[in-house]
């Protein structure tokens, strides 16, 4: 602890320290004890959780800003033999954007299970292992030796893997699988780096490894940063170790395909960060870096701009910003760590956001596919507002934030006036007006063009992974119909002849049974806009789409009118984006002192090893 904070505020602020993990942790074990009952107590205790945990960042970032980095010993226990957790100006600033993102999200969630009448699912699976991976994340940030960051790694990813795979079903599993091996594999070098971490200087507390590390020959310390970079690579997805992640976060419910993307990837850059400037300062592996980062950038955009999917276009626009904040380590210098630690938290809000967006689309237009939609600014005013304004964001257009960091990153890159930081501006230029012209396409496609005929009707979307026998067997109840005799109705437009006996077979169960998979015609548009919405209808009717539902093979339920905590939530995030634009003077200010801190290493080695 700084010695400039007075002991009683001392004890404080160390006690409120291990809070973000504790918290979430305990809450995860509560509502699994609660089980299935009491389901309205369970959203509760986690939306006041998260809250609190909200609060007790921004109470950390204040008063590491101002006293120094809060350092807490779990048990009492000094380093090297205890475990130690620092919240210093970067940590406390990645806990509150973090903190602030996943309670949104969380709100998101609970509106769409609500929105979905779904049962037992999301609060005896989804809820505690969203917790687990919001105390993974804080831990991550929060750790004070490379054991303990391996530990908040493996919770996080722990629960991420039953996120991942929510529903079962088969595009989950096969993603899931991908991701779990890659993760593993991460893992398994992971500690293979903290092994030969501690077999050469005896400690894998980070205050105590800068002085013992620039002991050691330059071929060792060259080694162990090539291992530790390799994971937290990984954990980036920054090329070329990202090819697993543009089919793997697509597949996720829209939630945790949110959380994912704008958070996950983010810890990794964290742990370069924090590695590169306390461990490894002027490294040697300063234009590897610039390299991979320049490679992120462009081969990412290239990506975005051949998808027609808005989720997948989104996965490699996250993989191609990456780069960003790569560049900005690479720098090591104090405006390019400004830089980086400002677009780490700009890209966090800003990627959520669109990801939760991409979450309305799928429930307004039955689809994520932009071939399949159309239309959005007429249907919906609203969701083409919550698009635009962070899809002009990531873009970079002025004024916004977007626009803010990478300026400053330029501006570092122009600075450092080496032919390679050149060649990087260059790159981040252009990787900026590839961003636009992705962003632009999906713009034209799914909300200014007319609406396709294939536009989803109001009602439920289909899973198509049905099996080959409940087709045969829906298909021939639907053609035969109740009295056994082939009958056909005309067909809708853009689709198949409709079966009708499909109508009376359905009105005779009350609504089609979305495990058969049977696909009905389309909805007139006027049936269409006579349906009432979820909240008033216990069973939507199914809507005419001969396609595949949703990346994730599951039913996709359509509304004409988007349910009000899903909005709300994701109109919070983007306020707080906004924000970022409107504070940008003291946030830049805030990133300064960050990068000097980084930088002088003392104060981080300081407060853990004198207090």
């Amino acid at each position: 602890m700084s010695g400039a904070v007075p002991s009683e505020a001392a004890s404080v602020a160390s006690a409120l320290v291990p809070l973000p993990v504790i918290l979430p942790l305990a809450a995860a074990g509560l509502k699994l004890t609660i089980g299935l009952r009491l389901q309205r107590t369970q959203r509760v205790i986690s939306t006041v959780v998260l809250a609190v945990v909200l609060v007790v960042s921004a109470v950390l970032l204040v008063v590491a800003d101002q006293h120094g980095p809060q350092v807490m010993y779990a048990g009492g226990w000094a380093p090297p033999v205890g475990i130690v957790l620092v919240a210093d100006r970067l940590s406390a600033l990645m806990l509150l954007v973090s903190s602030a993102v996943t309670l949104c999200v969380l709100l998101y969630s609970i509106g769409q299970g609500m929105a979905d009448r779904e049962g037992a699912t999301p609060l005896s699976v989804f809820h505690p292992s969203y917790l687990v991976l919001v105390a993974g994340v804080s831990n991550t940030f929060l750790a004070g030796d490379l054991f303990n960051l391996y530990v908040g790694f493996e919770i996080m990813l722990t629960a991420s893997y039953v996120l991942l795979t929510l529903g079962g079903t088969i595009s989950r599993i096969r993603a899931g699988a991908t991701y779990t091996i890659v993760s593993l594999l991460s893992s398994v070098l992971f500690l293979a780096a903290i092994a030969m971490v501690y077999a050469a200087a005896g400690t894998v507390n980070m205050a105590e490894l800068p002085e013992r590390l620039d002991a050691l020959p330059q071929g060792v310390r060259t080694l162990i940063q090539i291992s530790l970079l390799t994971v937290f690579g990984i954990k980036a997805a920054v090329f070329p170790l990202a090819a697993w992640l543009p089919d793997s976060y697509p597949t996720a419910p829209a939630p945790v395909t949110a959380v994912f993307a704008g958070l996950l990837t983010k810890v990794g850059v964290y742990a370069m960060l924090r590695t590169q400037t306390l461990l490894f300062p002027g490294g040697r592996l300063d234009d590897v870096l610039m390299i991979v980062a320049l490679l992120s950038m462009v081969i990412g955009i290239l990506g975005a701009v051949a998808q027609t999917d808005l989720k997948r276009m989104l996965s490699f626009t996250l993989i191609s910003h990456m780069g960003y904040m790569v560049f900005g380590i690479g720098l090591a210098s104090p405006d390019g760590l400004s830089g980086a630690v400002f677009y780490v938290a700009h890209h966090i809000t800003v990627q959520t956001t669109l990801f939760l967006v991409a979450g309305l689309v799928e429930r307004r237009g039955g689809s994520t596919d932009l071939q399949r939609l159309g239309g959005l600014a007429t249907l919906s005013p609203m969701l083409t507002l919550l698009f635009f304004i962070p899809a002009m964001n990531l873009a970079g257009i002025p004024p916004l934030s977007g626009f803010l960091g990478k300026l400053g990153l330029l501006r570092a890159g122009v600075a450092d006036g080496s032919t390679l930081s050149y060649v990087l501006v260059a790159g981040g230029t252009l990787t900026s007006l590839l961003t636009l012209y992705a962003v632009a396409k999906a713009w034209n496609l799914a909300f200014w063009r007319a609406a396709p005929p294939e536009l989803s009707a109001i009602g439920t979307v289909l899973d198509s992974e049905e099996t080959d026998e409940e087709t045969e067997e829906a298909e021939a109840e639907a053609v035969t119909g109740a009295g056994g005799a082939p009958a056909t109705a005309p067909a809708a437009p853009g689709g198949p002849p409709a079966p009708e006996g499909a109508k009376a077979a359905g009105d005779a169960r009350g609504g089609a049974d979305p495990a058969a998979g049977v696909r009905l015609a389309k909805e007139t548009p006027e049936a269409s806009a006579a349906v009432p919405v979820p909240d008033a209808e216990p069973e939507p009717r199914p809507a005419g789409n001969a396609g595949t539902a949703s990346f994730g093979g599951q039913a996709i339920t359509t509304t004409s009118v988007l349910p009000r905590s899903m909005v709300g939530s994701t109109v919070a995030l983007v306020a707080f984006g906004l924000a970022f634009t409107v504070l940008a003077g003291s946030l830049f200010g805030l990133t300064d002192r960050i990068a000097d801190e980084l930088m002088e290493r003392s104060p981080y080695v300081s407060a853990v090893i004198e207090r």
